[in-house]
């Protein structure tokens, strides 16, 4: 299905120019075309669905300590908040969990949830951790060995974050997927 995502501008490069007034067509998993909103509705608005966003398309966020968030910090369950709180745990305290494989993944998980909240499309590994290494092949995130440019064209693929004036993230993409909408 095509889908057109109507924002208030388009950033093809994360350091690049706005393009204002633009709009990006997302067929399946690729980006099918990238243009002034008027010019891509006229050529796919009877055949596409359309979401609006109030804020800037844009290649989304790498980081690269993607490997120490997930593997040296525990995300506590929202259910331990009482008992640990709700940030990341690590150094002494974090030895102190008796961590199991199983409750690394879930950190893993909660941790990643974080991360496309953020709008991070890519991240760097490598993790050694198997649970960890699941949870992030699962997760869609892009796993890079070290920084790479990043850039939105049609043909390529469908991922990439939307986000406010202050920053944070309207909404993160991958492959065709909205993994991450703010509420």
């Amino acid at each position: 299905m095509l889908t057109i995502h109507r924002v208030r501008g388009v950033r093809r490069a994360p350091d690049g120019p706005l393009d204002s007034g633009h709009a990006v067509v997302v067929d399946g998993d690729r980006l099918a075309a990238i243009g002034p909103y008027e010019e891509v509705l006229a050529a796919y608005g009877e055949r596409a669905r359309l979401r609006e966003w109030d804020g800037v398309l844009a290649p989304g966020r790498y980081e690269p300590h993607g490997a120490a968030l997930l593997e040296a910090a525990y995300h506590p369950d929202p259910r331990e908040a009482d008992a640990l709180g709700s940030e990341p745990i690590t150094g002494e305290a974090l030895a102190t969990l008796g961590m199991t494989e199983t409750r690394w993944g879930a950190s893993a998980r909660r941790g990643l949830q974080r991360l496309l909240a953020s709008g991070t499309t890519a991240l760097t590994g490598p993790f050694a951790r198997p649970a960890v290494r699941t949870a992030v092949r699962r997760s869609g995130l892009e796993e890079l060995p070290g920084p790479r440019p990043r850039t939105l064209a049609p043909g390529g693929p469908a991922t990439f974050a939307v986000f406010a004036d202050d920053g944070s993230a309207l909404a993160t993409v991958l492959a065709g997927r909205i993994v991450h909408r703010r509420r």
